[in-house]
């Protein structure tokens, strides 16, 4: 009797659990992509988002151009590499503005001497693509844009996939574009 309640015993034990090594516990790739992604500045991370207003006194939100590859874009114009970079940056948005493709520029508005600079700067270098304004200095901060021009590469999913610090040119920007998804 003892045998057989055993057997009977070590059967169902058997059976349980070769039925719960079977059910996997890895989440599916679908629910694998929602799963949330570290926020922050490094290659690989999820860009943190930011609301700022254009120089047209628009709101632009980061996570909006979610789907599109984004080139975010820190100066000054008091910069002379942000100056030598703009025609390029120009030149590439005209080429780019009906892609699959953003340039947004971040002015360091705490790093000018007056505000009205920016808006001279825009209309001197006839700059089309949004130009948004970091009033208070804290976007700047977050992105650490210590040294300018600074600009990120950030992919369709919202990653950053590159940080560049210093000028960039058209081909330049065109390479990094091509080299993400």
């Amino acid at each position: 009797m003892f045998k057989k309640t055993a057997l009977i015993v070590g059967l169902t034990g058997l059976i349980v659990w070769t039925i719960n090594s079977n059910i996997s516990f890895a989440i599916p790739k679908e629910e694998a992509e929602t799963v949330e992604q570290k926020v922050g500045i490094s290659d690989g991370q999820l860009a943190p988002d930011f609301t700022l207003k254009t120089i047209n006194g628009e709101e632009m939100k980061l996570s909006a151009f979610r789907g599109k590859k984004v080139i975010l874009n820190y100066w000054a114009s008091w910069c002379p590499p942000c100056k030598a970079e703009m025609p390029h940056m120009q030149e590439f948005y005209e080429e780019n503005k009906e892609s699959n493709v953003v340039l947004l520029s971040v002015n360091l508005t705490t790093a000018e001497k007056k505000g009205s600079d920016v808006a001279k700067f825009v209309e001197d270098y006839e700059l089309t693509f949004p130009v948004m304004l970091d009033e208070k200095g804290d976007i700047g901060q977050t992105y650490q844009a210590y040294a300018i021009p600074t600009s990120y590469l950030i992919d369709t999913k919202g990653v950053v996939r590159k940080k560049i610090v210093g000028p960039m040119d058209k081909e330049m920007m065109n390479g990094l574009i091509n080299s993400v998804k």
